[in-house]
């Protein structure tokens, strides 16, 4: 696996497409933000761009559009969101599509928010043609079958009532219900064992049946696996805090690429998978 400071010099031209998952990004952890938007600058960058995924737990924590759609205008100024939204714009107007999916951090998250910046909320699965291979994209959580308790959690905040239900309650309680689930979450997962919060073979086996490869993120263990005898797994990588509390930490983070040669068109393209560092 290729590791590189910045997209643009994994060959500037070729790249057709970013794939991305597991920021969590929150104003808690303001390298992980500064990182992303060094991302985007690179995107911006990118010549021939064309799309720019972001596969769930963009956000550490989401409780609803509202919370950042109903701010004034002078809030909007100094909230930490607000330069994403600028530079994601910027991206969309240069003619890169950003599509977003739901992650198990982010599973409120709406179009109503996609919208500021022209972005576009898709559902898994979502099918992307790579060259001549058909590629599944999904967030990576409802392939832990083994995770019995986590998958009826899943389920049931996956429920429109329950969503609905939420979203009707108040910023302030909808933020302490994300606390505790998340203080819940954590002690939870202290006690399983490893296995139990990776995907589960049988359940890849079956999502990758009508697919030339998977890809997902989730589980933050980056790798590629072979799937099948033919078919690969590709696992993004969480973006990762490194040296926190030196005075210049870096973040790491392991992202996908779909590349194609400029002679050949996007008939021969091709996946790959990059450690994108950034010194903050």
């Amino acid at each position: 696996m290729q590791s590189f400071n910045h997209l643009i010099t994994t060959r500037p031209h070729e790249v057709r497409q970013v794939l991305i998952s597991d920021l969590h990004l929150s104003p808690e952890e303001p390298a992980l933000v500064q990182a992303f938007l060094a991302l985007l600058d690179d995107c911006l960058a990118l010549p021939t761009l064309k799309r720019l995924f972001i596969l769930g737990d963009w956000f550490e924590v989401w409780i609803g559009d509202d919370a950042y759609l109903t701010l004034s205008e002078d809030a909007r100024q100094i909230h930490w969101l607000t330069p994403l939204i600028v530079k994601l714009k910027k991206l969309r107007i240069a003619g890169c599509e950003i599509l977003v999916m739901h992650g198990n951090r982010d599973f409120l998250l709406g179009q109503p928010f996609c919208s500021l910046f022209g972005g576009e909320l898709i559902y898994e699965p979502y099918y992307l043609t790579v060259g001549q291979q058909n590629y599944r994209l999904e967030h990576g959580d409802a392939l832990c079958t083994d995770d019995k308790k986590y998958q009826f959690f899943r389920k049931m905040m996956r429920n429109r009532l329950t969503q609905w239900y939420l979203l009707n309650k108040s910023l302030t309680k909808r933020l302490a219900i994300a606390d505790k689930l998340r203080q819940k979450s954590q002690q939870n997962n202290a006690n399983k064992a490893a296995y139990i919060m990776d995907v589960n073979e049988d359940a890849v086996i079956q999502a990758i049946a009508d697919s030339d490869a998977l890809l997902h993120g989730h589980t933050h263990r980056p790798a590629i696996h072979q799937a099948t005898a033919d078919k690969k797994r590709y696992v993004l990588g969480d973006w990762r805090l490194l040296d926190k509390d030196s005075r210049q930490p870096k973040v790491s983070a392991v992202i996908g690429a779909v590349t194609a040669d400029g002679d050949t068109g996007d008939n021969d393209a091709g996946f790959e998978l990059i450690e994108f560092k950034m010194t903050v």
